[in-house]
C-alpha cells in the first residue's frame, strides 16, 4: 500500500512560480510517478511524469516552464512550475504507478492540492 500527501499549492500571481512536494509511504524508488491536474468542467490530464531511472515526459502545455523531479532518499517527488498562467489553475494530484516482475500494476493517488493563479 502506498499513501501519497501534496503540499505547497496556493494562490500565485500570473507569471509566478509555485513547487509542490509529493511525499509517498511504503514504495518509491522502483514506481513511475507522475502529477495530473484537473481544472473545473475538464477531465483530470497529465502534467508530467517521472520513472525510477529519472527519465521524465511533459504536457506539450507545460514543457519548458515546469519541472519534475525526485529524490528516492525523501521518498519524495517534486513539480517546479514557472511562469504560471490562469490555464494552470487546477487541482493537482499526485500518482504512484507500481508494475511487479508479473506485470500487475498498483497505482495510487494523493487527494490534491489547488493551485490558483490570478491575473
Amino acid at each position: 500500500q502506498v499513501q501519497l500527501v501534496e503540499s505547497g499549492g496556493g494562490l500565485v500571481q500570473a507569471g509566478g512560480s509555485l513547487r509542490l512536494s509529493c511525499v509517498a509511504s511504503g514504495i518509491f524508488k522502483l514506481n513511475t510517478m507522475g502529477w495530473y491536474r484537473q481544472a473545473p468542467g475538464k477531465e483530470r490530464e497529465l502534467v508530467a511524469e517521472i520513472t525510477s531511472g529519472g527519465s521524465a515526459d511533459y504536457a506539450d502545455s507545460v514543457k519548458g516552464r515546469f519541472t519534475i523531479s525526485r529524490d528516492n532518499a525523501k521518498n519524495t517527488v517534486y513539480l517546479q512550475m514557472n511562469s504560471l498562467n490562469g490555464e494552470d489553475t487546477a487541482v493537482y494530484y499526485c500518482k504512484s504507478v507500481w508494475e511487479r516482475p508479473d506485470r500487475v500494476i498498483y497505482t495510487y493517488w494523493g487527494q490534491g492540492t489547488q493551485v490558483t493563479v490570478s491575473s
